[in-house]
């Protein structure tokens, strides 16, 4: 059975909502600039088709999202109505939607990532989401790479001119012709003999994920 999802209908505002955010998104992020460091980490799992999980914070999820878009990767969105704008707008940029938490409610989640894994997809997801607290590594992606022995590949972006919003996760938007300098770590798998030993590693994933920004914001 596939863990992707059936497509749900919506009411008529919130689909006239996402069509207008979806170009609004198409018009803005086409002015964008792009600068990227240390992408032959990303560029050796796709040519040795290797399934891995991007991992990035929830508050830079645009500009990434955008840079990696049509490029096969399934997203783990939440089921929270308050998802569903970024969730449909991911899905016309070519991503595939996982749906669920790796926090609340996690474990249909985390059999769908293990699933897809497996099955040698990439997927992405925001370790500190769908809630906080932000630049957290919630337990649920390094359990999903211990038992399906995919890498995680840490990403990062640093903006030099945004809206930052008031949100938990101080969510970033880039504004007309900003600059992006994306980061990637390299990917390491979790040494883990269990889902258990697993969750104890996420102090040292959030210590790649900062380095990644460090990179991205210093360079």
């Amino acid at each position: 059975m596939s863990s992707r999802p059936e497509t749900i209908p919506l009411p008529l505002r919130l689909r006239l909502a996402i069509l207008a955010g979806g170009n609004a998104l198409r018009g803005l992020a086409s002015t964008w600039r792009y600068r990227v460091l240390d992408d032959q980490h990303y560029r050796a799992l796709r040519e040795s088709r290797t399934p891995f999980i991007f991992s990035l914070w929830h508050g830079q999820l645009l500009p990434l999202i955008w840079h990696h878009r049509n490029q096969r990767v399934a997203i783990l969105v939440s089921e929270h109505r308050d998802g569903e704008l970024i969730a449909r707008i991911a899905q016309s940029m070519g991503y595939q939607l996982i749906r669920g938490s790796t926090t609340r409610g996690g474990g249909r989640a985390l059999l769908a990532l293990v699933r897809e894994l497996k099955a040698g997809t990439v997927v992405a997801v925001t370790p500190d989401g769908p809630r906080g607290p932000a630049r957290q590594f919630a337990p649920g992606a390094l359990v999903a790479a211990q038992r399906s022995n995919a890498p995680v590949l840490p990403i990062a972006a640093c903006v030099d001119r945004a809206w930052t919003l008031s949100s938990w996760d101080r969510f970033v938007i880039p504004k007309p012709f900003a600059r992006i300098t994306v980061a990637y770590g390299a990917a390491t798998n979790v040494e883990a003999a269990s889902a258990r030993e697993a969750v104890t590693r996420s102090a040292a994933f959030e210590e790649l994920m900062a380095d990644a920004v460090h990179r991205a914001c210093s360079s």
